[in-house]
């Protein structure tokens, strides 16, 4: 294929709005961000920092601790983007490994990793779906053959005028109706 080739740029704007409806079904961002926060932790426990001839080795005694916190927070991200049912667990996991990771592996690799699983963990929690697009809205409106609501009869429900208002009862299966002197409180009995 060269690049003279018209179908190319075509394929490539068709992949990245491909990708974009794909990323704006399911909390992305928050499983990028906990992707982000896992790889610092599980890192800097097993990093050598040189400085001239001299080693310097940030391993800690609990580096396999750190090993499996880092794994963990990239799976949990991993995780987010194909089952996004499950973001309430994950987003409580991430927060709760990332907390973890503050005295495991060198303050949750250096405040790095655990502000970014933080966040991304916090994200997961509070993202909901979007709601569907408008013209799926006037698909299923068209199950009715497209009449106006005004156009079905109304409902055979019973009104208030044959059930306890007739008798002159309140409506109120509470029991809590300042009208009968309860102001809000239950009885028990």
């Amino acid at each position: 294929m060269s690049a003279e080739t018209p179908a190319a740029s075509g394929q490539f704007i068709r992949r990245r709005l491909q990708f974009r409806a794909w990323r704006g079904q399911r909390p992305f961002w928050a499983g990028l961000f906990i992707i982000i926060g896992g790889l610092p932790i599980a890192y800097f426990p097993y990093a050598n920092l040189q400085i001239g001839h001299l080693t310097l080795a940030m391993a800690t005694t609990a580096g396999a601790g750190s090993l499996i916190i880092g794994v963990l927070l990239v799976v949990l991200g991993v995780s987010l983007w194909f089952q996004k049912h499950i973001r309430v667990f994950a987003g409580v996991a991430a927060i709760l490994l990332a907390l973890v990771s503050i005295p495991v592996s060198n303050l949750g690799g250096f405040l790095i990793g655990f502000l970014f699983a933080l966040v991304g963990g916090a994200m997961a929690v509070s993202w909901v779906p979007g709601e569907p697009p408008e013209q799926e809205l006037r698909a299923d409106a068209g199950v009715h053959g497209g009449a106006p609501e005004s156009a079905f009869p109304e409902s055979t429900v019973s009104g208030p005028a044959e059930g306890a208002a007739a008798t002159g009862e309140p409506n109120d299966l509470s029991g809590t109706s300042p009208a009968n002197g309860a102001n809000g409180r239950h009885s028990a009995g």
